[in-house]
């Protein structure tokens, strides 16, 4: 498979027509349903053997009840529902039934406690919640409004509603002409950003974001019809409708959804890849720094084909090691909450191990300064998107009900992602770090991903988070926090191999001064490491140190 022949080509010509009324659940799922009797959804549970196949048909029904559930429950067109749903069928149902109604669903990770819930609720004005049983103690002090809709899954509990009893009562068929219908302009979902520094802002999505997602798929992922597709991804994250809900389906490609257990379990996750004839994957660094060190030759990876990453760049290192063991190169990905997959790595293109690829046809992405003007070569700026003219399909509008985060975030026509990067001579781009991430240390900037890809490449270490450390002498250093590889000890002989190590893998001047050792390190709900965290631990004990002094 290789969905684009000639990269200039397609950038040059391709466009994605915008009807006026668009609705993806009728459109999609349904027209799948009619053309297409096939599995739509593999559903594997914890054990990585217990499964059940679901065709388009299955998903038609199951989301036709769900729609008809909310009507009944007095919900309509515009109203926000809050989804706290693992990976279960279920939320297929639950996502489907609202976007078909024009109920926008919020999906929410299960990680999340009490206090984060209420601000959601609070800060979106939800109407409703439906929730998996293991959640439910988290909203049993929470203040709602009585007429606040509560359905329940797999949990009898007084004041919520059982969600099995309320889908058996409902019609598995519902006429769009019943409905009122949904313009592309209308909103389709609400994501929370991650909110590692502040309170998470609201991505509101209008029903073109589905249709961006077929730049996802087609293009990063690959993807044909006879597919079978498989990223890893909670249910409350955005990258679950990158990888297994928007995209893959208006292809019309078999999903995979895997009920992971809270713990990580690389072995389970191979059975899988080989047990269920996984073509295209999907993993964040994190998962796939985890799966490079289990005995990869006593798995079968003939059915793989392509592999791709995203979340965070990816080590050259783990490349290396990924492509020798299975034959797939990995092609690294980038986009936010806020967007579809907007610079990528494609198999029609060579891939430079570290970059993040080029910018997706559909999108005219750049490195600018802050007035939106580009960057020379090898220069770091912001990576923005063009928003002015035709507004590209896939790129949010703005952030729900926050004027003031929306202007910052769009400038003279451009969408400033935040993140930072720069472009070489052949229009690849190279990511650097979050704006706040970049490290100014004795005159010079250093990017943590730089180091952090250097310390990958280190026999002992398993993972790693480069931040900048406050400094007397020189105001910030670079400093390591490191996980190491199983059967290796941290102490001063390591420090100074791995210091030496980065000296010869990167200009000198970028090697940690510091290196701490630990456990475990600090992730977002959707597996980011937060280094926001790391650099306030820093701070607070440099100054605890100052003050003994």
């Amino acid at each position: 498979m290789n969905n684009m022949k000639d990269y200039n080509e397609t950038y040059k010509n391709f466009n994605i027509d915008i009807p006026e009324y668009f609705n993806y659940g009728f459109d999609v799922i349904d027209k799948q349903a009619e053309e297409n009797n096939k599995t739509a959804l593999i559903w594997i549970d914890t054990d990585g053997k217990t499964h059940k196949n679901y065709t388009f048909a299955d998903l038609k029904e199951m989301s036709n009840r769900f729609a008809n559930l909310l009507i009944n429950q007095g919900l309509k067109k515009g109203d926000n529902l809050y989804v706290m749903i693992p990976r279960i069928p279920e939320w297929y149902a639950v996502m489907l039934g609202c976007f078909k109604l024009g109920v926008i669903p919020m999906p929410a990770p299960k990680i999340l406690q009490e206090k984060d819930i209420d601000y959601r609720l609070r800060a979106s004005g939800a109407k409703g919640a439906v929730v998996y049983g293991e959640s439910l103690e988290k909203f049993s002090n929470l203040s709602l409004p009585h007429d606040f809709v509560k359905i329940s899954i797999n949990s009898k509990k007084d004041s919520w509603q059982d969600y099995t009893s309320l889908m058996e009562k409902q019609s598995g068929t519902l006429s769009r002409d019943d409905i009122v219908s949904t313009a592309s302009t209308d909103p389709l979902i609400i994501y929370f950003t991650s909110g590692t520094t502040k309170f998470p802002k609201m991505v509101l999505h209008d029903q073109t974001y589905a249709l961006g997602h077929y730049i996802t798929a087609r293009f990063w992922q690959d993807l044909g019809e006879d597919d079978i597709h498989w990223t890893l991804s909670d249910t409350g994250w955005g990258k679950a409708v990158w990888g297994k809900l928007f995209g893959q389906w208006i292809i019309g490609a078999t999903v995979v959804m895997h009920n992971q257990a809270d713990r990580f379990d690389p072995e389970l996750h191979l059975n899988i890849l080989q047990n269920f004839g996984i073509t295209t994957f999907c993993a964040p660094p994190t998962a796939y720094r985890m799966l490079i060190l289990q005995d990869l030759s006593k798995y079968d990876f003939s059915r793989l084909r392509h592999s791709v990453s995203a979340g965070e760049p990816l080590n050259p290192e783990v490349m290396k090691k990924w492509e020798k063991s299975t034959g797939t190169l990995i092609y690294d990905g980038y986009g936010q909450t806020e967007t579809v997959a907007i610079v990528a790595n494609y198999p029609c293109l060579k891939v430079k191990p570290g970059s993040m690829g080029k910018p997706a046809p559909g999108f005219h992405v750049d490195v600018v300064d802050d007035d939106a003007k580009t960057m020379p070569l090898h220069e770091a700026g912001h990576i923005a998107v063009k928003v002015d003219g035709k507004y590209p399909a896939g790129v949010f509008k703005g952030y729900y009900r926050d004027e003031k985060a929306t202007k910052q975030a769009f400038k003279n026509g451009w969408y400033f992602t935040g993140d930072k990067a720069y472009k070489d001579e052949e229009g690849y781009f190279w990511f650097v770090g979050r704006s706040d991430d970049v490290i100014k240390s004795s005159g010079y900037r250093v990017g943590p991903f730089e180091v952090e890809s250097a310390l990958q490449s280190h026999k002992a270490v398993a993972e790693s988070a480069v931040i900048g450390s406050p400094d007397k002498l020189r105001g910030t250093i670079v400093k390591a926090f490191i996980v190491l590889k199983p059967g290796f000890q941290g102490n001063e002989e390591l420090i100074k191999d791995i210091q030496n190590h980065v000296k010869k893998e990167t200009a000198p001047y970028k090697y940690p001064r510091e290196i701490e050792f630990v456990e475990e390190l600090p992730k977002t709900v959707s597996g980011k490491i937060r280094r926001v965290e790391l650099r306030q631990m820093e701070e607070k004990r440099k100054n605890t140190q100052d003050d003994l002094h």
